[in-house]
């Protein structure tokens, strides 16, 4: 059993997720972006863009300011990844599939939404019709469809039932999905999007499939509860949990205990800590640090919501909040968005953690956000008065 203090748990999250990539000197790059993803194993996706859409943060927050549409280009363009379920929506690289057909099949046999399990039921013959129109004239959007059917009945939800069909046959892998203009979204089939060498590879066992993605979250995130491993490719926790026990014993994961943890965690074996991390990074509330809120409050004592769909009045921070992550700790959150029309970062709200020197902070997310707006092509930077750093941040963004 190894034992971890909070300070060495924090280290070792941040080193592990990546903080203190070093970009190319040119710029980011490709291989720089292949870090992260490498680093991560994968992107969460999602389509609110009050900032920019929150895939496009992680590599900001581990590189800084890069060309926004690399990401695309190698997603999308060049097929290095592909969307799948993993952690909600998400980006994987493709050769991480064989991990995954365990999932597709679970979907096949009724373990996904019920309507589409009933769609594919009720609707056998239009779903193949779906799957032949983008055969033989794909990619397509459900619009596109040669009988799109608008929706039918209650419990077919305001979606579709073209939309449905290709999302069942996105769920059970016989199509995959590619991304163009505003992140609209077209179906094509799998093996244009992954190379058939690897769908044409052995199918590993489902208990085999997740203790590999028991270890790729385990390398991940540093350090984790089973809660935490299990949550990170969102497992079946029935399934994936006993599986803990053998990949202990199989010298692939070691137990330990960290300081305040009232459950046990892993980690990989002869894992270093490192001495320090250089982080000073603003990150997305869909970011692996903090998705977990449960996590990121045992790791950082940060209590973290976001509260996009809580009443105005009722919201404590702010509508779009990202924490600010300097060195090993979660120092401060700013309520962010991103005003396009005038080039400019707006910033309702900033608020200190815990009684930390709000002068030295407010400086460094004053870089931070300067290098944001550097990101989103942003002009200026307005800071509201809002929160206890506010008039410091204010101070030290005017400064620069």
């Amino acid at each position: 059993m190894r034992n971890l203090s909070l300070d060495e748990a924090r280290r070792l999250c941040l080193g592990a997720q990546g903080f203190g990539l070093t970009p190319d000197k040119r710029g980011v790059n490709r291989r720089d972006m292949r870090k992260v993803m490498n680093t991560l194993h994968l992107l969460q996706l999602d389509s609110v863009p009050v900032i920019t859409r929150t895939q496009y943060m992680p590599a900001f927050s581990r590189l800084g300011p890069y060309r926004a549409d690399l990401l695309d280009e190698i997603a999308y363009r060049d097929d290095e990844w592909f969307e799948v379920w993993a952690h909600e929506a998400s980006l994987v690289p493709v050769h991480t599939e064989p991990l995954l057909r365990w999932q597709k099949a679970r979907s096949e046999s009724g373990g996904t939404w019920k309507g589409l399990v009933e769609l594919a039921t009720k609707e056998a013959a239009y779903v193949e019709q779906c799957y032949r129109d983008v055969a033989e004239r794909g990619p397509l959007s459900a619009s596109e469809l040669t009988s799109p059917r608008p929706r039918q009945g209650e419990w077919w939800g305001s979606r579709s039932v073209g939309s449905l069909a290709l999302d069942w046959l996105f769920r059970i892998g016989r199509l995959g999905i590619r991304r163009h203009g505003n992140f609209e979204k077209a179906f094509d089939l799998i093996e244009n999007i992954v190379p058939a060498d690897i769908l044409a590879g052995p199918t590993p066992t489902e208990a085999d499939a997740i203790k590999e993605l028991l270890v790729k979250s385990a390398t991940a995130l540093g350090v984790g509860t089973a809660n935490d491993l299990v949550d990170y490719f969102r497992l079946p926790p029935r399934t994936a949990k006993p599986l803990l026990a053998e990949l202990v014993e199989d010298q692939r994961l070691t137990p330990c205990a960290v300081e305040g943890w009232a459950k046990p965690a892993f980690t990989l074996p002869r894992q270093r800590v490192p001495k320090s991390v250089a982080a000073r990074s603003l990150v997305s509330p869909f970011d692996p640090v903090v998705w977990h809120r449960e996590r990121a409050e045992r790791l950082f004592n940060f209590e973290y919501r976001i509260e996009i769909y809580v009443p105005k009045p009722k919201r404590r921070w702010g509508y779009y909040v990202l924490p600010f992550v300097l060195r090993d700790e979660i120092v401060a959150r700013v309520d962010v968005k991103n005003d396009r029309a005038n080039r400019k970062i707006l910033v309702p709200a900033a608020y200190i953690e815990h009684g930390r020197p709000i002068g030295m902070i407010a400086d460094e997310l004053a870089e931070a956000l300067w290098d944001l707006a550097r990101f989103l092509g942003a002009e200026s930077i307005t800071v509201g008065r809002k929160g206890d750093l506010a008039d410091e941040l204010r101070r030290a963004i005017k400064s620069r």
